[in-house]
């Protein structure tokens, strides 16, 4: 799995429950942490797999929790890939922020970033008069290797 160096959103995260009444707990803050470490969406079942190695096992049953309660915070969002999945990331904006490219076929998940369309979503927020919070951008297609 792809890391970065990240931090800024771990620390801002943590702090959001923090202030949101929830307890600082050893589950929450390993997947937060990993999470941050992330630069594209995983499904619950990824998270899982990937906090397995850890020192602290975290249940699949925590894991759902705590994304919902990271979700019902605005610090993830949940990208719907198809065929009832769904994959989790962390809410970036600036620098981190992307969208995704999913395959029909094979459910591979493409992150990918455009200048362009960044502008475009905020020339339309800006003439029908909304402030834009967040937004989310899902290409769906066939990848190469499917199409073959």
């Amino acid at each position: 799995m792809a890391t970065r160096e990240a931090e800024p959103w771990a620390s801002a995260t943590l702090e959001r429950f923090a202030k949101a009444g929830y307890r600082r707990g050893g589950a929450r803050e390993e997947l937060v942490r990993l999470m941050d470490a992330q630069t594209c969406a995983l499904s619950a079942i990824e998270l899982e797999r990937a906090l397995a190695k850890s020192e602290r096992r975290v249940s699949r049953a925590s894991i759902y929790r705590i994304l919902e309660e990271l979700s019902e915070l605005g610090a993830v969002q949940r990208v719907e890939i198809g065929a009832g999945e769904a994959r989790y990331e962390a809410v970036r904006h600036g620098h981190g922020h992307h969208h995704h490219l999913v395959c029909d076929d094979c459910g591979q998940l493409l992150p990918f970033r455009d200048e362009g369309l960044e502008r475009a979503i905020k020339r339309a927020a800006e003439r029908v008069a909304i402030e834009v919070s967040e937004h989310e951008v899902v290409l769906r297609g066939t990848c190469p290797a499917c199409r073959s």
